[in-house]
């Protein structure tokens, strides 16, 4: 991969053939914030508008969109982090939030997009302004994680008054190794997550894996389901060896714009998947070593008709959110 972080990034943009643009704004503000409920309770979910991300191959994503071409400095970044944290709805709700989830749609860890001194200001801010946070969320790919950079926001997790605990939140996708690394262009073989696995088992850090359904051209809703089938067996066979806590976060795909499936869904080839597939492939992890959450968001991205979303889908999407609160897999019955 080439070393210049733009090259490293339009190399990756010509390498997935997307031809969208990235935004170049005020570099104080934040992408996007928003909040949503697990079983645990409050989750605080912050983008951080920081460089693109420099992997920026993989199928369907245009998440880089929100996000710079250029390098946006530490000091720009502590000033989201106060903007963050200084919304109204924020201040209100802090004593309620469970969960914090840090992204920059790209790698939180990786410090060419996002700097340390940026990231460890976060540290401090939070463990004054969320008093009841249990746990701290940090999306990354597993090349960027460092033993010692774990340990030191490990140990200022644990300096609250109340004690929070340190998960990281890592891109999978699909499970299927061909259309993982060869069709999706994940570059994450099962050997460098078992690898990540291993690195935090011995401090019980929590994992978060993040998986779309149907998330590639030519793939039928019934393959779709079958593969996060797959991905829930192993899963749960990774956290009982492992003790790590792993939580799969399901995203039925929406048809992003600026990518092949855009191209893919306007001919009439791609169609996304729908509620009910969701409900299915999420009903296997029922009795299984690990939680399950239901992403039902397409943050504004997906071209038009491009949803997962259909009319009269409504009376299912509450269920499956009030799954997302309380486990019940019993709401996921056909």
């Amino acid at each position: 991969m080439p070393a210049d972080p733009q090259t490293q990034i339009l190399h990756g943009s010509e390498r997935a053939e997307k031809d969208f643009s990235f935004t170049e704004r005020d570099p104080t503000q934040l992408a996007q914030w928003w909040f949503q409920q697990e079983a645990g309770g409050t989750v605080l979910f912050a983008v951080f508008y920081t460089r693109a991300c420099r992997w920026n191959r993989c199928l369907g994503c245009n998440l880089p969109t929100l996000s710079s071409l250029h390098h946006v400095h530490y000091r720009d970044i502590m000033a989201q982090v106060d903007q963050l944290l200084a919304l109204d709805e924020v201040k209100s709700r802090a004593h309620e939030v469970h969960k914090l989830i840090v992204s920059n749609n790209g790698s939180v860890l990786d410090q060419v997009t996002f700097p340390a001194t940026a990231l460890f200001y976060l540290l401090a801010r939070v463990n004054v302004a969320l008093p009841n946070l249990d746990i701290l969320s940090l999306e990354t790919r597993p090349e960027y994680v460092e033993w010692d950079e774990l340990c030191y926001i490990a140990r200022a997790l644990g300096e609250r008054d109340r004690r929070a605990e340190l998960e990281l939140a890592v891109g999978f996708e699909a499970f299927d190794d061909t259309i993982r690394d060869e069709v999706f262009h994940k570059g994450m073989p099962l050997s460098t997550f078992e690898g990540l696995v291993d690195l935090m088992s011995p401090y019980r850090y929590r994992l978060k894996c993040y998986f779309m359904l149907k998330p590639v051209i030519g793939m039928s809703g019934g393959e779709a389901v079958a593969d996060i089938h797959r991905a829930i067996d192993y899963l749960h066979e990774q956290a009982t060896r492992s003790g790590v806590p792993i939580n799969m976060h399901l995203n039925p795909t929406y048809v992003a714009f600026g990518t092949q499936l855009a191209q893919a869904f306007a001919k009439g080839e791609y169609t996304p998947p729908t509620l009910q597939e969701v409900a299915r492939a999420a009903r296997h992890a029922r009795g299984k070593n690990l939680s399950v959450y239901l992403g039902l968001f397409d943050e504004g991205l997906a071209v038009p008709g491009g949803s997962f979303l259909r009319e009269g889908d409504e009376p299912l999407r509450e269920r499956l959110e009030t799954f997302n609160r309380t486990q019940d897999f019993d709401l996921l019955a056909s």
